[in-house]
């Protein structure tokens, strides 16, 4: 188990290392994340930290979300997340901590987890890359459809996860196995190889990998 750390992606563009090699990097704003609560087995019945990432006018929260960053001495934060962490792990950190970038070092694989761009209601060649029907031997305004869903006689019904119309995007995706190739402690960021879910300026979550290989 480790934390997700919570970063805001900037963008992508080219790094080039000290051999010369030019790598396409996408830039993570990495501001520390503070402790805003700590929940243990004892009393909650699983042991994890609640990071909180970014500000937020205190005008803009509520009475009752004020009263809990009041409680942890923090400044009002503008995303929360839990972090599921080991009994001794959690041990390390306290109420009101800050955790820094540095967690992460060049040369890691980390996960990247984000909300992927919402591009609406598309189609199933769109969505699923199905294949485009032939022009000819009379297909009539049937380029584009899916095609049978299901028998009829059995099983009778349409098999969940069937590719199918409906909203593309939009939902939780995780890119595994990113390779870190840049720490900035100073500036506050990180770069990671190749792209990573969402739109500019999102909330990206970064922990390390889970099923790492080199």
């Amino acid at each position: 188990m480790s934390i997700e750390f919570m970063c805001r992606k900037i963008g992508m563009t080219q790094y080039f290392n000290e051999a010369g090699e030019c790598i396409p990097v996408t830039v993570l704003d990495a501001q520390p994340n503070r402790v805003v609560q700590k929940k243990s087995p004892e009393t909650d019945g699983y042991a994890a930290i609640q990071l909180g990432f970014g500000e937020r006018k205190a005008k803009r929260t509520t009475k009752a979300q004020a009263g809990h960053f009041q409680k942890a001495n923090v400044a009002p934060q503008r995303f929360l997340k839990e972090s599921r962490l080991s009994a001794e792990e959690l041990e390390a950190y306290e109420v009101g901590q800050e955790i820094e970038v540095g967690i992460f070092e060049e040369g890691q694989r980390v996960d990247v987890i984000g909300t992927s761009k919402g591009k609406g209601t598309a189609g199933v060649v769109k969505r699923h890359n199905f294949a485009v029907k032939r022009r000819t031997h009379g297909t009539h305004e049937f380029f584009r459809h899916g095609g049978s869903i299901g028998a009829g006689a059995y099983p009778g019904k349409v098999i969940k996860g069937m590719g199918m119309a409906g909203r593309m995007g939009n939902a939780r995706v995780t890119a595994q196995n990113v390779e870190v190739v840049r720490v900035d402690p100073e500036k506050k960021l990180l770069f990671v190889r190749g792209g990573v879910p969402g739109h500019n300026d999102g909330v990206v979550r970064v922990r390390a990998a889970k099923r790492a290989r080199s």
